[in-house]
Protein backbone atom coordinates (compact mmCIF):
# COMPACT_ATOMS: atom_id res chain seq x y z
CA UNK A 1 0.00 0.00 0.00
CA UNK A 2 1.25 3.49 -0.72
CA UNK A 3 2.60 5.55 2.36
CA UNK A 4 0.73 8.45 0.68
CA UNK A 5 -2.62 8.89 -1.07
CA UNK A 6 -4.13 11.62 -3.53
CA UNK A 7 -7.49 13.10 -2.51
CA UNK A 8 -9.74 14.22 -5.23
CA UNK A 9 -12.03 16.23 -4.14
CA UNK A 10 -14.59 15.70 -1.59
CA UNK A 11 -17.35 18.70 -1.56
CA UNK A 12 -20.89 17.55 -0.49
CA UNK A 13 -23.67 19.73 -2.11
CA UNK A 14 -26.49 21.99 -1.32
CA UNK A 15 -24.85 23.14 1.72
CA UNK A 16 -26.58 26.47 3.96
CA UNK A 17 -24.12 28.86 2.84
CA UNK A 18 -22.66 29.75 -0.75
CA UNK A 19 -18.97 29.45 -1.85
CA UNK A 20 -16.61 27.05 -3.91
CA UNK A 21 -14.92 29.25 -6.29
CA UNK A 22 -11.47 29.56 -3.99
CA UNK A 23 -11.35 25.65 -3.70
CA UNK A 24 -11.89 24.99 -7.44
CA UNK A 25 -8.83 27.90 -8.00
CA UNK A 26 -6.78 26.63 -5.72
CA UNK A 27 -7.03 22.99 -6.99
CA UNK A 28 -7.07 23.83 -10.25
CA UNK A 29 -10.22 22.11 -11.39
CA UNK A 30 -13.85 23.44 -12.49
CA UNK A 31 -16.10 25.07 -10.50
CA UNK A 32 -18.82 22.69 -9.61
CA UNK A 33 -21.45 25.11 -8.27
CA UNK A 34 -21.74 28.08 -5.41
CA UNK A 35 -23.07 26.09 -2.71
CA UNK A 36 -20.12 24.00 -2.26
CA UNK A 37 -18.30 25.72 -0.42
CA UNK A 38 -16.57 22.58 1.50
CA UNK A 39 -14.21 20.16 0.45
CA UNK A 40 -13.93 17.30 3.92
CA UNK A 41 -10.25 15.96 3.19
CA UNK A 42 -9.82 12.09 4.05
CA UNK A 43 -12.91 12.61 6.34
CA UNK A 44 -14.14 9.53 8.08
CA UNK A 45 -17.35 11.57 9.22
CA UNK A 46 -20.44 11.70 7.66
CA UNK A 47 -22.72 15.02 7.10
CA UNK A 48 -24.87 15.31 10.77
CA UNK A 49 -28.14 13.21 10.16
CA UNK A 50 -26.35 10.83 7.43
CA UNK A 51 -24.52 8.05 7.03
CA UNK A 52 -22.70 8.03 3.93
CA UNK A 53 -22.42 12.03 2.90
CA UNK A 54 -19.05 13.39 3.59
CA UNK A 55 -17.08 10.15 3.72
CA UNK A 56 -13.91 10.11 1.51
CA UNK A 57 -13.42 7.64 -0.75
CA UNK A 58 -9.78 6.50 -1.67
CA UNK A 59 -8.76 6.21 -6.13
CA UNK A 60 -9.67 2.64 -5.66
CA UNK A 61 -13.32 3.95 -4.63
CA UNK A 62 -12.89 2.05 -0.99
CA UNK A 63 -14.01 4.21 1.66
CA UNK A 64 -11.14 5.99 3.78
CA UNK A 65 -13.40 4.88 7.08
CA UNK A 66 -13.39 0.97 5.79
CA UNK A 67 -9.94 1.13 5.37
CA UNK A 68 -8.91 2.50 8.36
CA UNK A 69 -11.26 -0.23 10.42
CA UNK A 70 -9.86 -3.38 8.23
CA UNK A 71 -5.97 -2.17 9.28
CA UNK A 72 -6.13 0.46 12.04
CA UNK A 73 -2.19 -0.20 12.89
CA UNK A 74 -1.09 0.42 9.81
CA UNK A 75 -2.98 3.96 8.96
CA UNK A 76 -2.86 5.28 12.61
CA UNK A 77 0.00 3.37 14.86
CA UNK A 78 -0.13 1.29 17.87
CA UNK A 79 0.44 4.51 20.27
CA UNK A 80 -2.98 6.43 18.54
CA UNK A 81 -4.89 2.97 19.14
CA UNK A 82 -3.64 2.54 22.19
CA UNK A 83 -4.93 5.90 23.14
CA UNK A 84 -8.09 7.02 21.10
CA UNK A 85 -8.79 3.53 19.05
CA UNK A 86 -9.79 2.89 15.67
CA UNK A 87 -10.63 6.99 15.48
CA UNK A 88 -8.73 9.30 12.88
CA UNK A 89 -9.71 11.87 15.70
CA UNK A 90 -9.38 14.12 13.22
CA UNK A 91 -11.66 15.92 10.06
CA UNK A 92 -9.77 18.66 7.78
CA UNK A 93 -11.71 20.63 5.60
CA UNK A 94 -10.93 23.68 2.99
CA UNK A 95 -13.77 25.62 3.12
CA UNK A 96 -14.74 29.06 0.77
CA UNK A 97 -16.98 31.06 2.52
CA UNK A 98 -18.88 32.90 0.09
CA UNK A 99 -20.82 34.70 2.05
CA UNK A 100 -20.55 35.53 5.97
CA UNK A 101 -21.36 32.01 7.63
CA UNK A 102 -24.32 32.05 10.39
CA UNK A 103 -23.57 32.86 13.92
CA UNK A 104 -22.60 29.65 15.69
CA UNK A 105 -20.82 27.76 18.10
CA UNK A 106 -19.92 23.80 18.97
CA UNK A 107 -20.77 21.27 21.92
CA UNK A 108 -17.46 20.30 23.93
CA UNK A 109 -16.69 16.76 24.66
CA UNK A 110 -18.92 16.36 27.70
CA UNK A 111 -22.46 17.80 26.38
CA UNK A 112 -21.93 15.45 23.30
CA UNK A 113 -21.51 12.44 24.65
CA UNK A 114 -24.53 13.52 27.53
CA UNK A 115 -26.30 13.82 24.46
CA UNK A 116 -25.35 10.71 22.89
CA UNK A 117 -22.71 11.92 20.34
CA UNK A 118 -19.07 10.43 19.94
CA UNK A 119 -17.60 13.64 20.70
CA UNK A 120 -17.41 17.23 20.24
CA UNK A 121 -16.08 19.61 18.21
CA UNK A 122 -12.94 22.10 18.84
CA UNK A 123 -11.72 23.66 15.40
CA UNK A 124 -9.06 25.56 14.45
CA UNK A 125 -8.23 27.57 11.40
CA UNK A 126 -5.33 27.88 8.80
CA UNK A 127 -5.70 31.28 6.47
CA UNK A 128 -5.51 31.27 3.00
CA UNK A 129 -7.32 34.49 1.90
CA UNK A 130 -7.80 37.20 4.89
CA UNK A 131 -10.99 39.02 6.05
CA UNK A 132 -12.80 39.34 9.22
CA UNK A 133 -13.77 36.50 11.54
CA UNK A 134 -16.55 37.55 14.48
CA UNK A 135 -14.95 35.58 17.42
CA UNK A 136 -16.05 35.46 21.11
CA UNK A 137 -17.78 37.64 23.30
CA UNK A 138 -16.93 40.67 23.90
CA UNK A 139 -18.82 40.54 27.36
CA UNK A 140 -20.19 38.44 29.38
CA UNK A 141 -24.59 37.82 28.49
CA UNK A 142 -27.09 35.74 30.07
CA UNK A 143 -28.04 32.49 28.04
CA UNK A 144 -31.67 33.99 27.94
CA UNK A 145 -30.53 37.06 25.87
CA UNK A 146 -28.92 34.77 23.52
CA UNK A 147 -32.06 32.98 23.82
CA UNK A 148 -34.41 35.80 22.86
CA UNK A 149 -31.64 37.39 20.14
CA UNK A 150 -31.39 34.21 18.33
CA UNK A 151 -35.87 33.67 18.62
CA UNK A 152 -36.11 37.47 17.29
CA UNK A 153 -33.36 36.61 14.64
CA UNK A 154 -31.95 39.96 15.78
CA UNK A 155 -28.63 39.63 13.30
CA UNK A 156 -27.02 42.74 14.13
CA UNK A 157 -27.92 42.35 18.21
CA UNK A 158 -26.31 38.82 17.87
CA UNK A 159 -22.88 40.18 15.65
CA UNK A 160 -23.01 42.90 18.14
CA UNK A 161 -21.90 40.69 20.89
CA UNK A 162 -18.85 39.22 19.34
CA UNK A 163 -15.33 40.47 18.51
CA UNK A 164 -14.42 41.40 14.68
CA UNK A 165 -11.44 40.43 14.44
CA UNK A 166 -9.14 41.08 11.38
CA UNK A 167 -6.86 38.15 9.58
CA UNK A 168 -4.04 37.74 7.32
CA UNK A 169 -2.73 34.90 5.42
CA UNK A 170 -0.95 32.76 7.49
CA UNK A 171 -2.58 33.63 10.90
CA UNK A 172 -4.43 30.55 12.87
CA UNK A 173 -7.15 30.58 14.56
CA UNK A 174 -8.68 28.21 17.43
CA UNK A 175 -11.96 28.26 18.03
CA UNK A 176 -13.01 26.25 21.19
CA UNK A 177 -16.02 24.31 21.83
CA UNK A 178 -19.09 26.59 22.74
CA UNK A 179 -16.99 29.85 20.99
CA UNK A 180 -20.08 32.02 19.41
CA UNK A 181 -17.67 32.50 15.67
CA UNK A 182 -18.85 33.43 12.24
CA UNK A 183 -16.66 33.20 9.33
CA UNK A 184 -16.47 36.36 7.50
CA UNK A 185 -17.22 36.58 3.80
CA UNK A 186 -14.53 36.34 1.08
CA UNK A 187 -12.27 34.01 3.92
CA UNK A 188 -10.75 31.21 2.68
CA UNK A 189 -9.19 28.52 4.74
CA UNK A 190 -7.76 24.75 5.56
CA UNK A 191 -9.88 23.82 8.85
CA UNK A 192 -8.83 21.32 11.60
CA UNK A 193 -11.36 20.19 13.83
CA UNK A 194 -12.47 16.75 15.91
CA UNK A 195 -14.39 14.15 13.59
CA UNK A 196 -18.19 15.84 14.07
CA UNK A 197 -20.86 17.39 12.48
CA UNK A 198 -22.46 19.55 15.03
CA UNK A 199 -23.42 22.78 15.08
CA UNK A 200 -25.86 24.70 17.10
CA UNK A 201 -27.15 27.72 14.99
CA UNK A 202 -28.53 31.23 16.61
CA UNK A 203 -28.73 32.88 13.03
CA UNK A 204 -30.69 31.48 10.27
CA UNK A 205 -32.51 34.60 8.86
CA UNK A 206 -31.40 34.81 4.94
CA UNK A 207 -30.02 31.05 4.53
CA UNK A 208 -32.08 28.12 3.54
CA UNK A 209 -32.04 26.39 6.72
CA UNK A 210 -34.70 26.08 9.46
CA UNK A 211 -33.03 26.86 12.72
CA UNK A 212 -35.24 26.07 15.12
CA UNK A 213 -36.12 22.57 13.41
CA UNK A 214 -32.69 21.89 12.21
CA UNK A 215 -30.02 24.50 13.79
CA UNK A 216 -29.60 22.74 17.34
CA UNK A 217 -29.23 19.29 16.93
CA UNK A 218 -32.39 17.65 17.80
CA UNK A 219 -32.54 18.84 21.34
CA UNK A 220 -34.45 22.11 21.02
CA UNK A 221 -32.50 25.61 21.32
CA UNK A 222 -32.92 26.43 24.80
CA UNK A 223 -31.18 23.09 25.05
CA UNK A 224 -29.08 23.73 22.79
CA UNK A 225 -27.98 26.86 23.80
CA UNK A 226 -26.36 25.30 27.42
CA UNK A 227 -23.25 23.97 25.33
CA UNK A 228 -22.54 27.83 24.14
CA UNK A 229 -19.96 29.99 26.13
CA UNK A 230 -21.38 32.96 28.17
CA UNK A 231 -18.27 34.01 29.51
CA UNK A 232 -16.29 36.99 27.27
CA UNK A 233 -13.53 35.94 25.55
CA UNK A 234 -11.28 39.77 25.64
CA UNK A 235 -8.12 37.79 25.22
CA UNK A 236 -7.92 36.72 21.68
CA UNK A 237 -4.43 36.33 21.59
CA UNK A 238 -4.74 33.00 23.02
CA UNK A 239 -6.48 32.17 20.36
CA UNK A 240 -5.83 33.87 17.59
CA UNK A 241 -1.71 34.38 16.39
CA UNK A 242 0.19 34.33 13.36
CA UNK A 243 0.81 31.05 12.04
CA UNK A 244 4.76 30.37 11.54
CA UNK A 245 6.55 27.28 10.29
CA UNK A 246 7.21 23.94 12.22
CA UNK A 247 5.92 21.22 14.32
CA UNK A 248 2.96 22.95 16.08
CA UNK A 249 1.98 26.04 14.61
CA UNK A 250 -1.66 26.36 16.87
CA UNK A 251 -2.75 28.15 19.77
CA UNK A 252 -1.95 25.74 22.89
CA UNK A 253 -5.22 25.51 23.35
CA UNK A 254 -5.95 23.31 20.29
CA UNK A 255 -3.54 20.67 22.12
CA UNK A 256 -5.89 18.35 23.13
CA UNK A 257 -7.82 18.31 19.63
CA UNK A 258 -5.51 18.53 16.93
CA UNK A 259 -2.40 19.41 15.60
CA UNK A 260 -0.86 21.69 12.67
CA UNK A 261 2.54 21.57 10.84
CA UNK A 262 3.49 23.83 8.46
CA UNK A 263 6.83 23.32 6.68
CA UNK A 264 9.29 24.89 4.12
CA UNK A 265 10.69 21.72 1.42
CA UNK A 266 13.67 23.02 -0.20
CA UNK A 267 14.94 20.14 -2.13
CA UNK A 268 13.75 18.02 0.49
CA UNK A 269 12.14 17.25 3.57
CA UNK A 270 11.18 14.18 5.47
CA UNK A 271 7.63 13.91 6.97
CA UNK A 272 7.13 12.00 10.61
CA UNK A 273 5.35 8.63 10.67
CA UNK A 274 2.11 9.36 11.31
CA UNK A 275 -1.51 9.78 9.88
CA UNK A 276 -2.20 12.99 8.77
CA UNK A 277 -3.54 15.17 5.69
CA UNK A 278 -0.81 16.72 3.89
CA UNK A 279 -2.23 20.34 2.06
CA UNK A 280 0.19 21.95 -0.34
CA UNK A 281 -0.23 25.58 -0.29
CA UNK A 282 2.51 26.06 -3.04
CA UNK A 283 5.07 24.64 -5.65
CA UNK A 284 6.22 20.99 -7.39
CA UNK A 285 6.76 18.28 -5.12
CA UNK A 286 7.49 14.40 -5.43
CA UNK A 287 6.26 12.05 -2.81
CA UNK A 288 7.20 8.55 -3.56
CA UNK A 289 4.87 8.08 -7.30
CA UNK A 290 2.46 11.02 -6.53
CA UNK A 291 3.47 14.60 -7.89
CA UNK A 292 2.14 17.06 -5.78
CA UNK A 293 1.57 21.01 -6.66
CA UNK A 294 -0.29 23.63 -4.96
CA UNK A 295 -3.67 22.65 -4.24
CA UNK A 296 -2.82 18.71 -3.88
CA UNK A 297 -4.17 17.14 -1.34
CA UNK A 298 -3.49 14.21 0.23
CA UNK A 299 -3.65 11.17 3.04
CA UNK A 300 -0.57 9.83 5.33
CA UNK A 301 -0.49 6.53 6.68
CA UNK A 302 1.12 5.90 10.35
CA UNK A 303 2.80 2.57 8.74
CA UNK A 304 4.57 3.79 5.50
CA UNK A 305 7.20 5.30 7.95
CA UNK A 306 8.99 8.71 7.41
CA UNK A 307 8.11 10.23 3.72
CA UNK A 308 10.09 11.99 2.29
CA UNK A 309 8.72 15.29 -0.21
CA UNK A 310 11.78 16.29 -2.84
CA UNK A 311 11.11 19.87 -4.73
CA UNK A 312 10.52 22.91 -3.69
CA UNK A 313 7.06 24.74 -1.60
CA UNK A 314 5.22 24.65 1.26
CA UNK A 315 2.79 22.60 3.25
CA UNK A 316 0.25 22.24 5.62
CA UNK A 317 0.11 18.76 7.28
CA UNK A 318 -2.86 18.38 9.75
CA UNK A 319 -2.63 15.69 12.52
CA UNK A 320 -4.94 14.45 15.43
CA UNK A 321 -3.97 14.73 18.89
CA UNK A 322 -0.71 13.78 20.41
CA UNK A 323 -1.12 9.91 22.12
Amino acid sequence: MSAIVRLEANQPPDRPYRGGARIAEFRGRPTVGDRVPEDWLASTTPLFGTDRAGLSALPNGQLLAAAIEADPTYWLGPEHLAAFGADPRLLTKLLDAGERLFVHAHPDDAFATRHHFANGKAEAWFVLTGGTVHLGLREPVQRSELLALALEQDIAGLLGLLNPVPVQPGDVVAVPPGVLHAIGAGIFLVELQQPADLSILLEWQGYPIDGLADGNLGLGLPAALEAVETDARSELSELVRPGGFGSSILPPVMDPYVRLERRSVIDRFELEPGFGVLVVLSGELQAEELRLSRGSTAVVAHGAGPVPLLGRGEVLLARPPKP
